[in-house]
């Protein structure tokens, strides 16, 4: 049920249009929930439906005009429910990792050239992860808002952090098993 609760955080920040939306997700929440952008629109249409969001009033009724949707009371509701409530941190499915365990019982033939494609699109994203901490949390930038904000961008760099480590150090272990 994260869905609606990602496009309800969204749409509290900026009020948008879907394909607005579907850009921003690309751009933000998606790095850590991707949603493609039919999923982003049948969403937006049950929220209305359900009475959480509704699309805008427009000055012009110009025919395939995008519209701009905004949260209602009972969306910002759902979305303060849906925070408070506990959840259990889920499972790892990581399918590297049967593959590497797969590869223990038929073999490691391209396993290895894998997992340096794998270490240099994590090194990649973790690059990217620091570009935009540097860009969008300069010091003195500490609201509770950005530090927030922060904290979700911090678990992407320490998570790509231990993914390169990790990929170096398997790597390593590999190539020295010869």
């Amino acid at each position: 049920m994260s869905l609606p609760h990602a496009i309800l955080t969204a749409l509290l920040e900026k009020p948008s249009s879907g394909l607005e939306l579907t850009r921003r997700f690309d751009r933000s929440i998606g790095y850590f929930w991707s949603a493609t952008h039919q999923q982003i629109y049948r969403e937006l249409g049950r929220l209305e439906r359900d009475g959480l969001i509704r699309a805008l009033p427009s000055a012009r009724t110009a025919r395939g005009q995008k519209k701009e949707y905004e949260v209602l009371p009972a969306g910002r509701d759902e979305l303060a429910r849906w925070t408070a409530a506990s959840q259990d941190p889920k499972p790892l499915r990581d399918t590297l990792l049967l593959r590497l365990r797969a590869a223990a019982v038929v073999g490691t033939d391209g396993i290895q050239d894998d997992l340096r494609r794998h270490l240099t699109l994590h090194k990649a994203q973790l690059a990217e992860y620091e570009e935009i901490e540097r860009r969008d949390f300069p010091p003195g930038r500490d609201t509770m808002e950005d530090r927030l904000r922060h904290v979700v961008l911090r678990a992407g760099i320490d998570l790509e952090t231990f993914w390169t480590q990790w990929l170096t150090r398997t790597l390593e272990e590999l190539d020295g098993a010869g």
